[in-house]
C-alpha cells in the first residue's frame, strides 16, 4: 500500500470506473477495489464533492464525473506518449533507414499519432491522423496480441468485422487468432503487403502499468528488405516506452 492510502484507493476507484461501460453499484465498486463498503461509500462521496464521480440516484449507481473527463482531455492535449516517443523513434529511424510510426487502437482501427519518415523514402499511408484496419496492420496486430482474448472476440464478433484492402489478411476470428498467436511467439507483429502492396512492417506493443497495450511502435520498409535489426529495434523501443509508462 502507498504511504498515502486514501489517494491510492481513490485512484483505484477511478481506474475501475473508467474501465466500465456503464455506471455501477456501490457494492460492485467495493468488491472490485477490495474496499470495505463503508470506506468505499465515504471515499466516493468525497470524489463526488470534487466532481470526479457522479451519483445517478434513480439507478443507485455511480459513474465518472466531469472532472475525470477534464483529466482525460488534459492527457490528450498534452500528448505525453507522443512526446516521450518522438526522439527515440527518430533515432530508430536514423539507425535503420526505415520509416517509423506510433499508433493507438481506436475501435477496430489503429490511429497513427506520430510518424518519422526516413530520408529519401517515399511517404507512407501511415501519416498522422490516418486510420487503418487493426487486423491488417503490424501496429494493430501488436496491440491486439497483447489484449485478453475476450476483448479481441468482442471487437471481431463475426466476419462482417473483417474489412479488406488488397485481398489478403485474416477474414475470421480463427484466422486472426492464428496471426496473433504467431506474433506473441515472435515477440512482435508483422504485416507484408496487406495494407500497401510492396511494403511490409514490424511492430511491438507499448504497455502501461497494468500491462495493457496503449500503443504500438512500428517500422515500415520495402518488401524483402527487412533485417533482424528492425524487429529488435521496435521491441527494444516498445520496452523502453513501456518502462517510461510504468509498464
Amino acid at each position: 500500500m502507498s504511504q498515502v492510502p486514501a489517494a491510492t484507493r481513490a485512484l483505484r476507484v477511478l481506474r475501475f470506473l473508467a474501465s466500465q461501460p456503464d455506471p455501477v453499484a456501490l457494492d460492485r465498486i467495493s468488491r472490485a477495489c477490495d474496499l470495505p463498503r463503508s470506506t468505499a461509500y465515504h471515499l466516493i462521496n468525497a470524489m463526488i464533492a470534487e466532481g470526479f464521480v457522479v451519483h445517478l440516484e434513480d439507478e443507485r449507481r455511480y459513474g465518472l464525473g466531469l472532472a475525470a473527463f477534464e483529466v482525460g482531455s488534459g492527457f490528450a492535449r498534452q500528448e505525453p506518449l507522443q512526446r516521450i516517443a518522438r526522439r527515440p523513434l527518430a533515432a530508430l529511424v536514423d539507425r535503420t533507414g526505415y520509416g517509423g510510426h506510433l499508433a493507438v487502437l481506436h475501435g477496430r482501427d489503429v490511429l497513427y499519432v506520430l510518424e518519422e519518415r526516413a530520408p529519401g523514402r517515399p511517404p507512407l499511408v501511415t501519416d498522422v491522423g490516418v486510420r487503418l484496419p487493426a487486423h491488417l496492420t503490424a501496429s494493430g496486430r501488436a496491440i491486439l496480441m497483447a489484449l485478453p482474448s475476450n476483448q479481441v472476440r468482442a471487437l471481431y464478433p463475426d466476419r462482417s468485422a473483417f474489412v479488406d484492402r488488397v485481398g489478403t489478411g485474416p477474414t475470421s476470428l480463427v484466422a486472426l487468432r492464428t496471426v496473433l498467436s504467431e506474433a506473441r511467439q515472435r515477440g512482435h507483429a508483422v504485416e507484408d503487403g496487406e495494407v500497401t502492396a510492396g511494403l511490409a512492417s514490424v511492430a511491438a506493443p507499448v504497455l502501461d502499468h497494468n500491462a495493457h497495450p496503449v500503443a504500438a511502435v512500428a517500422l515500415t520498409f520495402p518488401h524483402g528488405t527487412a533485417t533482424d535489426a528492425a524487429a529488435v529495434g521496435v521491441r527494444t523501443l516498445a520496452a523502453a516506452l513501456s518502462r517510461r509508462l510504468g509498464g
